[in-house]
């Protein structure tokens, strides 16, 4: 059946914020179907049909798990010759980015990556993806053969569940998986320790630029994330100073996030920077140079010694809680 398929990724059984974000955005452009894969997959179905997939395939062969790439191109190149999508969503994401630059060399088809928006336009499709930092967004319309893959940022599109969700139509998939190919395999997996909310789907966020002056004043940022709630970003200069492990980093090549407060400590704003948070419903800056271009962007803005005010919003903050 035309239409679209959306590769959902899925973690221990429940669909990933971005998979859910993808179909948000497909069932506007088609006739949905989900592909999940991996042990677990097949628990995912029912959410992944709340937000727009009519048919979800699952495949949950442990091989989808440590070495999916491989696996997961050949079972989307015989899926689509079976069904003739017109076009296929992935998250930009580590294992999204993989998958979908294979498959797409695999068709020998389009593949547009960093995309913010795709809409109908003409029997296809039109593709907009910011360049230059975000100072610049380009609208691609590709020619080539169907299918056209398209790597989707996450928080491109806010995850909302359909109005018109129905009982998903699951097929089990049992084709088998190839796992002996020379490739690329998963040895170990770490989770790192965090004690507050995720960066991607906190409400607050609170984020430190070089302006801090050294590693050890993100201790303030912390003591202040804790009396908020709020998640501790980074902008990619203190993450290729060391400061901070790319995990911490918000902008064009790390993190994309929208919460409703963004509050931008020691952050000149430029553009790199900016395009990750941009979206953020209310911003908060403080910088001592008056001229820092993220001024532009804030909803507030401080002209201080953020060594000097955030230790007093700290406490602000705390005589407000009765602390």
């Amino acid at each position: 059946m035309p239409g679209v398929f959306v590769f959902a990724e899925t973690t221990d059984g429940t669909p990933t914020p971005v998979a859910l974000e993808l179909l948000t955005k497909a069932r506007s452009l088609g006739p949905t179907t989900a592909i999940a894969l991996g042990p677990g997959a097949a628990k995912a179905a029912d959410a992944l049909a709340r937000h727009g997939a009519r048919k979800v395939y699952v495949h949950e062969d442990a091989a989808f798990r440590d070495i999916l790439a491989s696996p997961a191109v050949d079972l989307l190149a015989k899926q689509v010759g079976k069904d003739q999508p017109d076009l296929i969503i992935f998250g930009m994401t580590y294992d999204g980015r993989d998958v979908a630059a294979r498959l797409s060399a695999r068709l020998g088809t389009a593949l547009i990556a960093n995309a913010t928006d795709i809409v109908k336009r003409d029997g296809g499709w039109a593709v907009t993806s910011p360049m230059f930092g975000g100072s610049l967004l380009v609208t691609t319309v590709p020619k080539a053969k169907a299918p056209t893959l398209v790597l989707l940022r996450p928080k491109a599109v806010a995850a909302e569940p359909a109005e018109d969700a129905s009982a998903p139509q699951v097929e089990t998939l049992s084709d088998p998986v190839d796992s002996s190919k020379p490739v690329a395999r998963v040895l170990r997996r770490e989770k790192e320790k965090a004690s507050g909310p995720k960066l991607e789907e906190a409400a607050v966020i609170v984020s430190g630029g070089r302006g801090l002056g050294a590693p050890e004043n993100f201790k303030m940022l912390d003591e202040l994330a804790a009396e908020l709630g709020a998640a501790v970003g980074a902008s990619r200069a203190v993450v290729d100073a060391g400061w901070k492990p790319y995990a911490f980093q918000i902008g064009q090549t790390g993190k994309t996030v929208k919460p409703t407060v963004y509050i931008a400590l020691g952050i000149s704003g430029a553009m790199q920077h900016t395009v990750g948070m941009k979206g953020a419903k209310t911003i908060i800056a403080i910088n001592k140079d008056p001229e820092a271009p993220i001024f532009k962007l804030a909803d507030l803005g401080v002209v201080g010694d953020v060594h000097k005010i955030v230790p007093q919003l700290i406490q602000e903050v705390r005589s407000r809680k009765g602390k």
